[in-house]
C-alpha cells in the first residue's frame, strides 16, 4: 500500500519518523516490528524522504512483539509551557520527541525559557520573560494558545498569534478568552495576533458551556498564580488534564478536584521548580492496542496507561479482543474474529474522538456492521474515502459512520489529511493484501 501525507505530518505512533536533519528515531510501533519476536520483514513500512511524505506498507503479516508506550504529547504540551509560570528550573522526563514538542522548545526559548533537550530529559530555566508568540513557530500548532494563561499571570501581557486553523467564534479559542475576561483579562486581535492584557488577574467563577481541555488547562495555568479562588465548572476530565494539574502541585500550586467537573484553584504568590515525568501516551496506546487486533498479532505494551484507556479497551473487548494487564505490561491479541459494534465519541471517561478513525480501521474488517457517531469534531470522517479506495464498506450520513464488515481489504495508493487519519490507513494497510 502506498500512503501520501501532506508536508511533516506526524505519525508518531506508528513507524519511524525522520527530523528535519535527517537522523531517524523508530517509534513505538516500528519497535515492535523490529522486536526478535517480531516479523522484520514488516519494516518495509518505511519512509519515502525526511519529511515523511510517503509510507510504502507491505500488510498481511501479524505484528507480535514487545513495545513500550511513548510518553504522551498532549500531556507534555501544556506541562512545558507552564513552565512560564515557574521562577526556578524544571525538569521533565518521557518526553516524547515529536515535531511539535521540539517547536515549543523553540517557542520556549523565545519566551525567555531556555532549555535542553535530551534522550527524552529536558530542564526548563525560565529567565526574562518575552510576551510575544510569533507567528512563524504557532502557525502550525493550535496548542500555542496555551501560553495566554501563563504569560497574562507572570507579565500582564501578552501577544500570541492565532493558532493554525483556528478563529474566534469558529473554535473553542474563544472560551479560553472569555474565562480570561472573568479574571480581569481584556483582549483584541490585530494583524492575526490575539493582544492580552491585564493588571493582575483575579480569581473568579467559571462555568464552560463545553468541557474543552485547553480551555481547562489554560485556566488552570493562570488561576494558579491568580488573586483569590478560581472555581471551574464543567471542566474537562481528561487525563492530560490531571497530569497538568499534578505537575503544578509539584511545583506549589494548590488545586483539588482534578479529574472531576469541578475545578477549585487557590492561587499562590509563586511556583518554584521540580522534576516531573510526563504520563504515557494512551492515543498511542489504544492505536498499538488496534494493531494487535487488526493484524491478527500479539503485542506486549510496557508502560501503557490502562486504566485510562477503560472505554477503549471495553470496545475491543466487546469486538472480541482479549486484553489483560500482566506483571510485565498489558497484552493484547484477538480472542475470536472480529465483530462490529457501535461507537460514540464523547468527552473522557467517554470514547476519545483520537481513536474514532483507528477503531474505524478496525470495524472494516468485522463481521456484522457498526455505527460510529462523531460528536467533537466536524469534518473527522477525511479518512473514510480513502479506506474504501482499499475495499472498505462505510456510508456516512451527517456525523455518523455506518461500517459493514468486509473479508479483507486490498492495498492501494492513499492520502492522509491528519494524523489520526493516517494512523487508520496504516493500521488498514497493515491488514491489506498487497
Amino acid at each position: 500500500m502506498l500512503l501520501d501525507q501532506p508536508r511533516n505530518p506526524i505519525v508518531s505512533c506508528i513507524l519511524s519518523s525522520a527530523s528535519a536533519n535527517g537522523s531517524r528515531q523508530r517509534s513505538a510501533l516500528a519497535r515492535g516490528i523490529l522486536h526478535p519476536t517480531g516479523n522484520a520483514r514488516l519494516f518495509r513500512a518505511h519512509i519515502q524522504g525526511q519529511f515523511m511524505d510517503k509510507l510504502i506498507i507491505e500488510g498481511g503479516v501479524p505484528l507480535t512483539g514487545v513495545v513500550h508506550v511513548s510518553g504522551s504529547k498532549n500531556a507534555a504540551l501544556p506541562i512545558l509551557m507552564g513552565s512560564i509560570l515557574l521562577d526556578e528550573p524544571v525538569t521533565y522526563t518521557n518526553v516524547p520527541d515529536l515535531r511539535d514538542i521540539r517547536t515549543t522548545f523553540k517557542l520556549l526559548e523565545l519566551l525567555g525559557c531556555p532549555n535542553a533537550f535530551e534522550n527524552g530529559q529536558v530542564t526548563v530555566t525560565p529567565g526574562a520573560l518575552s510576551p510575544e508568540a510569533p507567528y512563524e513557530l504557532v502557525k502550525t500548532m493550535r496548542a500555542s494558545v496555551l501560553v495566554l494563561g501563563p504569560l497574562l499571570a507572570r507579565l500582564g501581557e501578552a501577544r500570541v498569534a492565532m493558532p493554525g486553523g483556528c478563529a474566534i467564534g469558529a473554535r473553542p479559542v474563544d472560551l479560553h478568552l472569555s474565562a480570561l475576561e472573568k479574571m480581569g483579562a481584556r483582549f483584541d486581535l490585530e494583524d492575526g495576533y490575539i493582544l492580552g492584557r491585564c493588571r493582575k488577574l483575579n480569581g473568579a467563577h467559571i462555568h464552560f458551556d463545553f468541557p474543552t481541555v485547553g480551555g481547562t488547562e489554560n485556566l488552570l495555568m493562570a488561576a494558579a498564580l491568580a488573586d483569590g479562588e478560581t472555581i471551574l465548572e464543567n471542566a474537562a476530565r481528561e487525563p492530560e488534564v490531571v497530569d497538568l494539574a499534578r505537575f503544578l502541585i509539584a511545583c506549589g500550586a494548590r488545586i483539588e478536584g482534578h479529574g472531576t467537573s469541578v475545578i477549585r484553584i487557590q492561587g499562590v504568590p509563586r511556583l518554584g521548580g521540580c522534576t516531573y515525568r510526563i504520563m504515557p501516551d494512551r492515543i498511542e496506546a489504544g492505536t498499538l492496542l488496534a494493531a494487535a487486533g487488526i493484524t491478527d498479532g500479539e503485542l506486549l505494551l510496557t508502560d501503557c496507561p490502562f486504566e485510562e484507556l477503560d472505554a477503549v479497551i471495553a470496545k475491543m473487548r466487546q469486538m472480541g479482543m482479549e486484553i489483560e494487564p500482566t506483571a510485565d505490561g498489558v497484552l493484547a491479541r484477538r480472542s475470536c474474529a472480529l465483530r462490529g459494534v457501535d461507537v460514540t465519541t464523547q468527552p473522557f471517561p467517554g470514547f476519545p474522538t483520537d481513536m474514532q478513525a483507528q477503531i474505524m480501521s478496525l470495524m472494516c474488517l468485522s463481521e456484522g456492521s457498526g455505527v460510529i457517531s462523531e460528536t467533537i469534531f466536524e469534518n473527522r470522517f477525511m479518512h473514510v474515502q480513502e479506506l474504501v479506495r482499499m475495499g472498505a464498506d462505510i456510508r456516512l450520513s451527517g456525523h455518523t459512520a455506518i461500517i459493514r464488515g468486509v473479508q479483507r481489504l486490498a492495498g492501494a495508493p492513499v492520502m492522509a489529511s491528519d494524523l489520526r487519519a493516517s494512523a487508520s490507513l496504516v493500521l488498514a494497510g497493515l491488514a491489506a493484501k498487497g
